[in-house]
């Protein structure tokens, strides 16, 4: 026959594990600012006019990749060049 104070160490035992795997299932809180997702922490800038006409321009010509990146960059240069060069 057991003994109470057994029984109470027992139970006591039990109590611990079951707490223990019951904490381990909570997850901890995030911080509002901690794991947001890229999109959502750079907000998104509204594409210009030249911009717009380069990427049609790069699509197309079927232009992927680096080379897309290289022709983006040098179109909107030359646009906003020629949009700085006064009109004569």
């Amino acid at each position: 026959m057991k003994t109470i104070s057994s029984r109470i160490a027992a139970t006591a035992i039990a109590s611990l594990f079951l707490i223990g795997s019951a904490n381990a299932q909570t997850a901890a809180p995030a911080a509002p600012d901690a794991k947001m997702a890229p999109a959502e922490k750079k907000a998104e800038k509204p594409r210009s006019a030249a911009s717009l006409e380069c990427s049609k321009e790069a699509d197309t010509k079927a232009i992927h990749g680096k080379e897309r990146h290289k022709f983006m960059s040098e179109c909107k240069k030359a646009a906003k060049d020629a949009a700085a060069k006064p009109k004569t």
